[in-house]
């Protein structure tokens, strides 16, 4: 069964969710897995490719968007259809992607602005009415 897990910040500004996202990115990928990153637009897709190039200066995060040949480890999508991806899905769009069930792991990250903050309660509540194991990880202790 797939594992979920929310990470919970304490800035509530927009650029500390992408900011976590991209360093959540490199230690996933680092770990040897291959990264499906959601997003909510073709828009929030190119900004977060732009982010993942610059976001650490010594670091090197294979990515692209979906589609783009060849493939990457890492790849950015906003459509429903992930591809061959089946290991870890990073969910930055505000709603459960309907292809959640079929990866291995899903990252949720919740930032502490309303406009993310309520959607993901529902998110949570999506998945444990459904028995999946939800682990919360408080970035807000760190």
């Amino acid at each position: 069964m797939t594992q979920i897990d929310f990470y919970l910040l304490p800035e509530g500004d927009g650029s500390s969710r992408m900011d976590f996202a991209c360093r959540l990115a490199e230690t996933i990928w680092r770990k040897g897995h291959q990264l499906y990153i959601q997003v909510a637009d073709e828009a929030m897709a190119r900004q977060l490719d732009e982010r993942l190039w610059s976001f650490k200066p010594d670091a090197f995060l294979p990515h692209g968007l979906l589609g783009n040949q060849p493939p990457s480890p890492v790849e950015i999508s906003w459509q429903d259809d992930p591809g061959n991806h089946h290991d870890v899905l990073l969910n930055l769009d505000l709603k459960v992607p309907v292809h959640f069930s079929r990866f291995q792991r899903v990252a949720e990250i919740i930032d502490d602005s309303e406009q993310v903050r309520e959607p993901k309660r529902a998110d949570w509540r999506f998945y444990k009415e459904r028995g999946y194991l939800i682990k919360a990880h408080d970035m807000r202790r760190r």
